[in-house]
């Protein structure tokens, strides 16, 4: 297998996250094709074979065994995910799994348990890979704002939150001291997963705040799901260090006993009068880019970019390379998450513990 082979993978399930991953290869067929989809529906068999023209298959070892993918995708329920995992890696193939990996902490305890160390399993969590927040993330990184020491994420949902707040303050499987609370409130509907809202309505945000105290660092988690498609709610990030700090596209630190002020910016083709194309070229600091789209000029939306950086990634792994998103890095995410549920569903303070996976995050 050469790098400039199409990364070739399957995927089991036929849902909406996996037309993501249909989407992104057909947009981009010299980097990727999908070698087949596992369904046991059979109307919807017919349908994925006549829109994607992806051949199916009715069980995960017939994929395997007939298609001979390199990896293959699994975007299941979390309920059935765990026992999908354990057959691919059976089968001896390397997995990359929608998030979360299990249900609970048993589940993810009982999982890890049985498949960390037999096979290549990774897991699909996009966010911190979309550009902006790689960019932001690399920023943080690069040692202009300092030691960091504390993170708002306004981003996404649960264990995808948590994961931006870990990476924005360097944490691995530290132990933490967890608070959160609820604050409900009315907020005009936007649009759906079907599109634009139809009438004017009002829905219920259910807004989560969590506090995660590291000792020397502090994250806070502030996320409605109302949010996602909202038209009048935007995604914040600030992340604050000893010299400077992020606060969404601005970028404040000092150099050399002087101010630095800077913007994150957008450079995209296919404005105005540029006709080379509609897609994403990167992110610029300044005169520095902090992030550059490896798939231009492919059209992909920022997501799709991310989840495209996952597949590439996958190769990479399977060679013996860096980690795309680890069994036990998901697995952490989604315990404090769990944990942040459960500080606001007692009003008390939750204390998180080492679990199996700590040393592996």
């Amino acid at each position: 297998m050469t790098a400039e082979e199409p990364i070739r993978f399957g995927i089991v399930g036929s849902g909406w996250r996996s037309e993501f991953f249909l989407r992104i290869a057909q947009a981009l067929p010299e980097r990727f094709e999908i070698t087949g989809l596992v369904t046991r529906n059979l109307e919807t068999a017919r349908a994925v074979t006549e829109r994607w023209g992806v051949p199916t298959h009715a069980d995960v070892a017939d994929l395997v065994s007939a298609r001979h993918p390199e990896f293959v995708v699994v975007s299941v329920p979390r309920e059935v995910a765990p026992e999908t995992i354990e057959r691919l890696v059976e089968l001896r193939m390397p997995v990359l799994c929608e998030t979360p990996p299990a249900l609970d902490l048993d589940g993810m305890t009982t999982l890890y348990e049985r498949v960390a160390h037999r096979g290549i399993v990774q897991i699909a969590e996009q966010y911190h890979l979309s550009p902006l927040l790689n960019a932001q993330l690399a920023i943080a990184r690069s040692g202009r704002i300092g030691t960091v020491s504390q993170a708002l994420v306004a981003q996404c949902h649960d264990y995808h939150g948590v994961s931006v707040m870990r990476r924005a303050l360097g944490i691995g499987a530290e132990d933490a001291t967890i608070t959160a609370s609820v604050f409900r409130y009315p907020m005009l509907n936007g649009p759906g997963r079907g599109g634009d809202p139809e009438v004017e309505e009002f829905v219920t945000a259910t807004q989560t705040t969590g506090r995660f105290d590291f000792g020397d660092r502090l994250g806070v988690y502030d996320f409605a799901p109302e949010q996602y498609f909202s038209w009048i709610r935007g995604n914040r990030l600030l992340v604050r260090g000893d010299r400077g700090e992020i606060d969404d596209l601005e970028v404040r630190y000092a150099k050399d006993l002087a101010p630095v002020f800077a913007r994150i910016r957008r450079s995209m083709a296919g404005e105005g009068g540029n006709l080379e194309g509609l897609f994403l070229r990167g992110l610029l600091l300044g005169e520095e880019w902090v992030f550059t789209n490896p798939f231009r000029p492919g059209r992909l939306a920022d997501d799709e970019i991310a989840i495209a950086l996952l597949l590439a990634g996958m190769r990479t792994r399977i060679a013996g390379g860096a980690e795309v998103y680890s069994l036990a890095e998901a697995s952490q995410d989604h315990y404090l998450a769990l944990l942040m549920q459960q500080a606001e569903q007692s009003g008390e303070p939750v204390r998180s513990a080492r679990q199996v996976w700590a040393d592996d995050v």
